[in-house]
């Protein structure tokens, strides 16, 4: 009997949020570890499903960059990167290509549907949904000169057009994006899924930005687990950063944070998704877990 009541009180609990949050739009940078556990794969596209069920629509932004760099691998190419950020020839954006809107794409849609949502693939070309330019990256040389890299296809989005997510959406599908776009002359190029999450949830007018990684959230002492920052303003984060707080690989997922602030996405969130059903957690709790960057 308690264990009836004991779900029943977490249903109570998540009924202010689901009346919340009913109709509004999430977008979830789907990446990192919860990509490769099957366990974890099959939580995180559960609660996707969850959600779409009680009347919120998620949008899913997916990376690959561990199934790339196998790809790559398996075809004898060897993987470069400069600050982080994948060398990627027009051999490599092929493969890119290949992975992320053939075979990781379409293994999420198969998992949503075989769990009960009806799910739909789209690659950022699509419908010319992230159209860019190739990125211009700045590096600093031994010398201390900065010059400037070229990085191949690798792309800056320049203009999102996201009528044919909304219309999936409008359809009651689940969208599910590739984070391949498109160049002025049809060239593809390879982008970013945090900042590809973070500017489709602006152009959807979105009420939720999640990004999914391999950490807890930001740490005000790394050295300490408990020291989790549960809600970061953005006043905050310059100092943060310049603390050392906030560095490295999560830089560019605070930054993308900011930049949906900015274009009017309410709240942005940071997750660990080694933990099952984080998103629920997050969404659906008093507490939730992670951390929340807001205004």
């Amino acid at each position: 009997m308690s264990t009836a009541i004991e779900k029943a009180a977490i249903l109570v609990e998540a009924l202010p949020y689901i009346k919340k949050f009913y109709g509004k739009t999430v977008v979830i940078k789907y990446g990192g570890h919860a990509m490769i556990n099957n366990e974890l794969k099959e939580a995180v596209l559960t609660d996707v499903v969850l959600m779409k069920y009680v009347g919120i629509q998620p949008v899913i932004v997916h990376g690959g960059g561990p199934e790339i760099t196998g790809m790559l691998k398996r075809v004898g190419k060897e993987s470069r990167f400069v600050d982080g950020l994948r060398v990627t020839d027009e051999e490599t954006m092929e493969i890119v290509e290949m992975v992320l809107a053939g075979k990781i794409n379409k293994d999420i849609v198969a998992q949503i549907n075989r769990i009960g949502g009806r799910a739909v693939g789209l690659s950022g070309k699509d419908a010319n949904l992230f159209q860019a330019v190739k990125k211009l990256h700045k590096i600093r040389t031994p010398e201390g000169r900065e010059e400037m890299a070229d990085i191949g296809f690798v792309g800056d989005i320049s203009r999102v057009n996201p009528e044919i997510v909304a219309t999936a959406i409008a359809e009651g599908y689940i969208p599910v994006v590739a984070p391949v776009a498109v160049g002025a002359a049809g060239e593809s190029y390879n982008v970013n899924a945090d900042y590809a999450a973070g500017r489709l949830a602006v152009a959807l007018n979105a009420d939720k930005l999640i990004i999914l990684t391999d950490v807890e959230g930001i740490m005000a002492d790394r050295s300490d687990p408990h020291s989790l920052i549960s809600v970061l303003r953005v006043d905050e984060v310059p100092n943060l950063i310049k603390q050392g707080k906030i560095d490295g690989g999560m830089i560019p997922k605070v930054e993308c944070c900011l930049d949906a602030l900015a274009g009017g996405v309410k709240s942005t969130h940071i997750l660990d998704g080694r933990v099952q059903h984080s998103i629920l957690l997050e969404v659906f709790t008093d507490k939730g877990i992670g951390t929340m960057v807001e205004n």
